[in-house]
């Protein structure tokens, strides 16, 4: 039963060691948050006396016609007073014993307060798919298929007049199309969700052929995500002479192994078969019994590493990192190549001794690979991955583990911010800059960098933000530059208080330097081309004379380098030369880009926002001419030109397109590593990080995409994305050399870049932000509305932001359409509210907002938005 007003941010869960009280009067209800949309209240549930129930577990409840998962919130000695008791339902199983400690409850309340998203939707990110499951409505086949099998089992034993097919007849058209599905799949049976797809209102028709005792409507549970079984053997006895040769035999085999095998490994050495297993249990000799296999990515075999010597400057950090007491929030600023990840290392170990553990975040799945390596061979087993391109099994196993509270280290893309380790000892974030730790959708749209800084403070731990080129926020937040402090005050919104992102930082900042790399070895020298001018020299290529004489040379002294590209794909858009027509997306307003599969295979036209894909036409759609030219250069574009101008250098692509399948981003950088090609050639992924000594050159093919986009963050996006490219060159033995092909060589990003400089960067990239009150001086909430309904989303923008006008203490910018206006066939409005942290106003009551949106309306509340674009 639903209790109305409750609110949820002071509920506090009991630790999940708290005992049981199992009398039958005391606790027997408890307080459930339900996982179905639109319900955010606590309902109340009754105990079954043989489970034992504590606050945090995960539960399985009948809600309304469905089997949902809940989150068991609190116990109850009494139901509220206005609960008849008889209504009261029953807790049906227990999925999961509870892990949800205070600290981290209140974390999840923090986060679901200052993002303005309902408690159950924070807890879904939280947990590992699976766990919170659904029951679906499905419909089957009365005794399985064939009418013929079917008895008098309908309403008033009217089913015999349809035993026969020509008896179909006497169903309506809309039954009929139902019962032929049903009668098509081997088991006669689908979901409820998708007969109502197939036939037009299907319900009527299902409808029509329970009454007839046709079908039967059942419900089928949550398809939780459950511990991987194996059967295991076990010798128990002597091996006795009385056995046969063959028993003696795999008794034997069991014994050198140790006494206990995997089933199957025990069958496949001994080529035998489970019956013979299944004597020897008889006579005593052995047990079978299944136990729980862990489903964890498993990485390579690696050598052991041990701690380097390390640097005056990464000493120094490591002293400082060692001797922080409780909260602290720590910018380590190294230049690319300075040993960051090494200071990482040094800085965990002895917390693995003293039982603690420790979360490590970095931007990209693709960046995991090398960083879990250098792990594992330095802390061996004690090193779980935790990301989203794991299997279901993978992530729920790897989550059970944290769960032991054995001293372990995590590495996780931003979602792993929220992995349950108990004893926190340090989290670190390593490109902290990189606008991949920010969710835009779905909600909540959290911040990883946000939410760390706030669960180290309720863990009492070190946060450590490691960067070459570290997010503006971050700058002013450990003082680094004058003026405000980004978002430095508390306040009050509608919905209760909330702490701002660096509310508590000014006594708890450390700024560490890292300024040279290791072994004092020099930053590359970066070379900027103006295309402008090798276009008036004749120079038609994509590539500068500077570039192609660097990629000679990387040939001839069998050296390795990277060109980085904006855009994946060949081409960046389609023309008609006749007329100038476009070939757009049908279902967004973009173009659609190229795509180069292979040789002689269809020419493909895709779209980069929903993936539609067509093939290439022959003539213009518009005017009918043959002349179609590619537009712009992708990866695909710029590897074809590579392998028609350098026949002989060996390229890797290293894009979204070719790092798709599971294990690609391990498998093309150990190629590369290996020597396997010459050229990386790839978009954003190759600035993440990576470490690759044997890289001499880097190339930009067009800076200019990065540095034209009409967002504010543009050029301190433009600025990182450069110094961390070339910082890729240069890391080894050999000097490093950078190439960067731009058609705005005055750019004052260039300019930058070309210097590595990032003091006077920030500091003319801030004095513009102070001035227009953009963040880290301001703050930012964008409202995001989508509709399929071009008129209604722009009215309802309209009408949302006329509501918002009437508030003077804060700035109202739009409605306006986004910068895309369509995509999947959806129509983008946003609204943009502006306002100062050290007058923090009375935001907006959102659930008003909500309110003035039709059902046919999404509205997506960003807080601190990173891409308004």
């Amino acid at each position: 039963m639903y209790i109305n007003d409750i609110n949820l941010s002071p509920l506090v869960v009991s630790e999940p060691s708290e005992s049981y009280q199992s009398s039958e009067t005391v606790n027997r209800w408890v307080e459930v948050l339900v996982d179905c949309p639109g319900s955010t209240g606590l309902f109340t549930y009754r105990l079954p006396a043989q489970l034992e129930i504590k606050p945090g577990d995960i539960l399985s409840v009948p809600f309304g016609a469905q089997q949902l998962g809940a989150i068991a919130i609190r116990l109850l000695a009494q139901p509220n007073i206005d609960l008849p008791p008889e209504k009261i339902r029953q807790v049906e199983d227990i999925v999961s014993v509870g892990f949800f400690p205070s600290a981290y409850w209140e974390l999840l309340n923090r986060v679901a307060a200052y993002y303005y998203t309902p408690l159950i939707q924070v807890i879904r990110v939280a947990l590992p798919p699976g766990l919170l499951g659904r029951s679906q409505r499905r419909i089957r086949l009365v005794g399985g298929r064939g009418a013929e099998r079917q008895g008098g089992r309908g309403a008033g034993g009217s089913s015999y007049l349809l035993r026969s097919a020509a008896s179909l007849a006497f169903l309506t058209p809309t039954a009929r199309q139902v019962w032929e599905l049903l009668q098509g799949q081997p088991a006669g049976d689908y979901s409820f969700v998708y007969l109502q797809q197939k036939v037009k209102s299907a319900y009527r028709g299902i409808r029509e052929l329970l009454r007839f005792g046709l079908v039967e409507s059942y419900l089928e549970p949550p398809r939780l995500t459950r511990p991987k079984l194996q059967k295991a053997v076990t010798l128990t006895g002597t091996i006795d002479q009385e056995l046969t040769t063959r028993q003696r035999e795999i008794l034997e085999v069991l014994r050198r192994q140790g006494g206990e095998l995997w089933q199957n490994e025990l069958l496949q050495i001994c080529n035998a078969s489970s019956s013979i297993l299944k004597t020897l249990t008889q006579k005593g000799y052995i047990v079978v019994e299944e136990r729980e296999v862990l489903r964890t990515e498993q990485g390579p075999t690696l050598v052991g590493d041990g701690a380097k010597s390390l640097t005056t400057a990464q000493a120094s950090a490591l002293e400082t990192i060692q001797t922080l007491d409780g909260f602290a929030h720590v910018l380590l600023h190294g230049v690319t190549g300075s040993g960051k990840t090494e200071v990482y290392l040094q800085a965990i170990a002895p917390l693995l001794n003293q039982g603690k553990s420790a979360l490590v975040l970095v931007p990209e799945i693709g960046l995991t690979p090398q960083l879990t390596d250098r792990f594992r061979a330095r802390f061996g087993n004690k090193v779980s991955v935790y990301h989203s391109a794991l299997s279901d099994g993978e992530r729920y196993d790897t989550w059970r583990q944290m769960l032991t509270g054995e001293p372990q280290v995590v590495i996780g893309t931003r979602s792993a911010v929220f992995a349950p380790l108990p004893n926190l000892g340090l989290i670190i974030l390593d490109e902290e800059h990189d606008s991949s730790f920010k969710q835009d959708s779905p909600i909540p749209t959290y911040h990883a960098r946000t939410v760390a800084q706030w669960r180290a403070e309720l863990e009492n731990c070190p946060l450590v933000l490691g960067s070459a080129t570290p997010s503006l926020e971050t700058w002013v937040s450990v003082g680094r530059q004058g003026g405000r402090g980004a978002g430095e005050q508390r306040g009050r919104g509608a919905g209760g208080e909330f702490v701002t992102p660096h509310s508590s930082l000014s006594t708890h900042s450390h700024y560490l330097s890292l300024p040279e790399r290791i072994n004092s070895r020099p930053l590359p020298p970066v070379e900027i081309v103006d295309m402008r001018q090798e276009l008036q020299q004749g120079n038609r290529s994509i590539f500068s004379r500077s570039l192609q004489a660097a990629l000679q040379e990387l040939q001839e002294r069998k050296q390795q380098g990277i060109l980085f590209i904006h855009r994946r794909g060949h081409s960046t858009f389609v023309s008609c030369r006749s007329c100038g027509y476009v070939l757009e997306c049908p279902h967004c307003d973009v173009s659609l880009a190229y795509h180069h599969t292979q040789e002689k295979a269809p020419e493909l036209l895709r779209c980069h926002y929903c993936n539609y894909a067509r093939s290439h036409p022959k003539f213009c759609p518009d005017c009918s001419s043959p002349y179609l030219k590619f537009f712009g250069s992708g990866t695909q574009r710029v590897t074809q030109e590579l392998a028609r101008q350098f026949p002989e250098l060996r390229l890797i692509r290293f894009d979204s397109d070719t790092t798709r399948n599971k294990g690609s981003h391990r498998t093309l950088l150990t190629q590369f590593a290996n020597g396997e090609a010459d050229l990386l050639v790839g978009t954003q992924m190759l600035t993440k990080g990576l470490d690759l000594p044997q890289v001499t050159l880097v190339g930009v093919v067009a800076a200019d995409g990065l540095l034209n986009l009409s967002d504010y963050r543009a050029s301190e996006r433009a600025f990182q994305t450069l110094t961390q490219v070339a910082g890729r060159a240069g890391r080894g033995e050999d000097p490093g050399r950078v190439i960067v092909q731009t058609y705005t060589t005055e750019h004052q990003v260039i300019a930058a870049v070309r210097s590595h400089d990032y003091q006077s960067f920030s500091q003319a990239e801030l004095e513009q932000r102070q001035a227009l009150n953009y963040p880290p001086y301001g703050r930012l909430i964008l409202l995001r509305l989508s509709s399929l309904d071009p008129i209604q989303v722009q009215n309802t923008a309209q009408v949302i932001a006329t509501a918002l006008s009437t508030e003077e203490e804060f700035e109202i910018l739009g409605p306006a359409p986004a910068s895309i206006l369509r995509v999947a066939n959806r129509y983008r409005w946003q609204i943009l509210i502006k306002f100062a942290p050290d007058a923090l106003p009375q935001l907006p009551d959102w659930e008003e907002v909500r309110s003035l949106c039709p059902s046919s309306v999404s509205l997506t509340i960003d807080v601190d938005p990173i891409n308004i674009m």
